[in-house]
């Protein structure tokens, strides 16, 4: 790693001593924030050393070259246009951009060329001489071409130059990302030769020669990067949180009575912060786990305070049956201390507060409740066994003719009826093929297409798939009425001699399933009176008739 570092702080020495030969030059550093810095090189992460070097060569930075930070992936996941200005391009940012890239959180994609494009342009580069310097440890992964940025900022520019840092990329890598500087007149170096980048920038110095040093200001005090380092754990006798997925740190500034201030920041991960010196309230989230206390910033010193949570986690995987596949259709309630109630669905996992967990798992129409009683510090793991089987139902006109239409209307019952008739619905759902899980016992099934309708009976084991295949013993009957306002269908007249309507349009035609029968179509045009024809439909069959 040593030898990294000391290629890396070549390249950016070489950099900047080359450009304070020109005072007057304008300079950007694109600083690559994506989660790949988060990577190692021998034990340190990149994003690390690149902060140090960044720190130590800002040091020796003429104080009238103007020089600006822009950076990428530091603030969203998965985001391509998540490129910022940190620091713009001025004389004295040394500090500023030494802060701004301590402060970066370095988890987002990797989208170099349009960063660089909105560094040119930030330097006004079609009417001044501009410089952008590039530090990146991977390739572009938003669809763009570097190469052909390059080339299009060189034929635009009065004077443009790009230069590449590849930070720990291989030479297969640098090739792909070196045309971007090339393509300028610039330079592409990788950091990772400590040797070579020693000689260019001794020929450099000796070259252009920095002005004599002014007389060295007294030393100052030396200041700590970071003044509030928290840490976490689970319980008292559990060790720290080292992977810092899920955690979340939320500051507020501290009334004088003690009660929750000013809102300040919220920050995630293993982090790190700095605040200005004073009483502040900081929470700890893990989960649906939180934990609040004070916590007192002094000059010139850390705070490190520790975080127990009183927390366990759990892991739910919810099967139809034992042995089954896990089920993705699940919904898995957690209800928590605290007043706590979350719903999540399929496998689920995360931390809660210890104490009592009361668990609903749904699973179709089948239900499993169970009061978990959770530890700090300890992790359960468990199978849910639902203890449902599962049915598909399908209609059929006649034997061997099954319904096809979407709109077809299926309903899963209870087999036994309540005191007043009723049965209990189990779901439903629409079109042929509807599934459904059930727990153990006997049901009917309904079907409704247009105006036919029936039911099937069926039984369900656990484990076990059922068919649920309904009879309708129904035809298709198709009317065309020309001129036609108003079409409906009648059956037969009961004994009081009212006739029941199978269904009814606007318009002037309909179609309809109905069950196998005879019927009355009547049509109503309006002044020209009403029609009625007769029709006969047949299971299985279409029938139709046109009403003139």
């Amino acid at each position: 790693m040593t030898r990294i570092v000391h290629a890396f702080l070549g390249v950016m020495l070489m950099l900047f001593t080359a450009s304070a030969s020109f005072a007057a030059d304008k300079a950007i550093i694109v600083l690559d924030a994506s989660g790949s810095m988060w990577g190692q090189i021998d034990g340190k992460a990149k994003l690390e050393i690149a902060r140090e070097t960044l720190k130590t060569v800002l040091a020796t930075v003429p104080a009238d070259l103007e020089l600006g930070l822009m950076a990428y992936g530091h603030r969203e996941k998965g985001a391509c246009d998540d490129i910022e200005l940190l620091v713009p391009p001025a004389a004295g940012t040394a500090d500023a951009i030494s802060l701004a890239a301590d402060n970066l959180k370095f988890l987002g994609k990797t989208p170099l060329s349009d960063a660089v494009r909105q560094a040119a342009e930030a330097l006004r580069y079609t009417e001044d001489k501009a410089t952008v310097i590039l530090i990146t440890d991977g390739l572009e992964t938003c669809n763009a071409d570097p190469c052909a940025v390059g080339t299009e900022l060189e034929q635009s520019g009065v004077d443009f130059t790009a230069h590449v840092v590849g930070f720990g990329l291989t030479a297969e890598e640098g090739r792909q990302v070196a045309c971007l500087a090339e393509n300028t007149g610039g330079d592409y170096i990788p950091a990772d030769d400590a040797a070579g980048l020693a000689d260019a920038l001794t020929e450099t110095v000796v070259a252009e020669p920095a002005p004599a040093p002014a007389p060295a200001p007294a030393p100052e005090p030396v200041k700590p990067e970071f003044n509030l380092i928290p840490t976490m754990a689970l319980a008292e006798a559990s060790p720290d949180i080292t992977d810092g997925d899920g955690l979340a740190w939320v500051v507020h500034k501290a009334n004088a009575d003690g009660s929750r201030g000013e809102y300040v920041s919220t920050d995630y991960g293993l982090w790190k912060g700095s605040l200005e010196p004073g009483e502040y309230l900081l929470t700890g989230r893990i989960g649906r786990a939180e934990v609040e206390q004070p916590v007192t910033i002094e000059a010139d010193k850390v705070a490190e305070p520790h975080f127990v949570m009183n927390a366990g986690t759990l892991v739910i995987r919810v099967r139809p049956s034992e042995g089954a596949d896990i089920a993705d259709g699940s919904a898995i309630n957690v209800k928590f201390p605290g007043d706590g109630d979350d719903t999540y669905y399929g496998q689920m996992k995360d931390v809660f507060p210890a104490g009592d967990l009361k668990l609903t798992v749904t699973l179709g129409a089948g239900v499993f409740t169970e009061t978990i009683a959770l530890k700090a510090g300890e992790t359960i793991d468990r199978d849910v066994v639902v203890g449902v089987g599962r049915v598909t139902a399908n209609a059929f006109y006649v034997e061997g003719m099954k319904v096809e239409d979407s709109g077809m209307f299926v309903e899963f019952l209870a087999a036994k009826k309540a005191i007043d008739g009723s049965r209990k619905a189990f779901g439903n759902g629409y079109g042929p093929g509807v599934s459904q899980d059930l727990p153990a016992g006997d049901y009917v099934a309904t079907a409704r297409v247009g105006a036919a309708e029936a039911e099937a009976p069926f039984s369900i084991k656990v484990g076990e798939l059922s068919e649920a295949n309904v009879l309708l013993n129904a035809g298709v009957l198709a009317i065309t009425a020309p001129g036609g306002r108003f079409i409906e269908v009648f059956g037969g007249k009961d004994i009081a001699g009212n006739r029941k309507s199978f269904g009814n349009t606007y318009g002037e035609s309909y179609q309809t399933t109905l069950p196998a029968g005879e019927y009355t179509v009547s049509v109503d045009r309006g002044d020209a009176g009403k029609k009625e024809a007769p029709a006969s439909v047949k299971a299985g069959e279409r029938a139709e008739v046109t009403v003139q």
